[in-house]
């Protein structure tokens, strides 16, 4: 009886080590894998990485290259005292309209957020009327306007400050731009209904079949009567 006991127990006692043994190499393996480099299996001394954004004035800031073709342009200045920007109180139209931003050493808003890609639809208050039939192939683009988009309002939308932090990957992508001056301009304006030629066109990209539906610019849907 004391026998088997005795066995019990140093069975006991080898499991444990076992599985304790088990559990400092799987922490070890997770400390390898893990980007912080300590203990993966607990959160109490884990501290976030310091942000430090720019707090250089607008103006006094150099321009931060496009992370690729036609990507918005980083805030490169510090955004105190300029945020949350509202459909009526945007103080980057301050500098950044194309009228003043040649002497505010700024980038201009490009000619595409003067462009209004939403449909004109018409709402009288009581009758809601679309302008546009989802089941038809049209697109809405207007002329550009000499006044900002209101879908193009709130900047902070695509453009963010640039933080100042250790990467705990180094990036290592390296953009190719295919336009000369791709890394400080944007060039979509030129190109951005480049795939939206409309029927009758030397590069309309509608098809024939697209041309049989011939109640709209590319036709009525098959789905007109569903």
């Amino acid at each position: 009886m004391i026998r088997k006991s005795l066995i019990v127990a140093c069975s006991i006692v080898a499991l444990v080590s076992l599985g304790v043994a088990e559990g400092t190499a799987s922490n070890d393996s997770a400390k390898e894998l893990s980007l912080r480099k300590g203990d993966a299996f607990s959160e109490s001394d884990v501290v976030s990485a310091k942000t430090k954004y720019s707090d250089k004035a607008p103006g006094t800031s150099k321009k931060i290259e496009r992370a690729f073709q036609d990507a918005p342009p980083m805030i490169p200045h510090s955004v105190e005292g300029l945020l949350p920007i509202t459909a009526k109180n945007n103080a980057c139209t301050g500098c950044h309209m194309p009228e003043v931003a040649p002497a505010m050493k700024a980038t201009p808003i490009p000619k595409s957020h003067f462009v209004n890609f939403r449909p004109k639809h018409k709402f009288d208050g009581k009758k809601f009327e679309k302008s546009i039939d989802n089941y038809k192939n049209e697109v809405t683009i207007s002329k550009p306007s000499d006044k900002l988009s209101m879908a193009r309002f709130n900047c902070s939308q695509c453009h963010a400050p640039q933080s100042d932090t250790p990467l705990a990957v180094e990036n290592t992508f390296k953009p190719v731009f295919s336009t000369k001056d791709g890394a400080s301009k944007s060039s979509w304006y030129e190109h951005m209904d480049d795939d939206l030629a409309t029927v009758g066109e030397a590069d309309s990209v509608i098809t024939d079949k697209d041309k049989a539906n011939t109640n709209s610019a590319a036709g009525v849907s098959v789905w007109t009567k569903h």
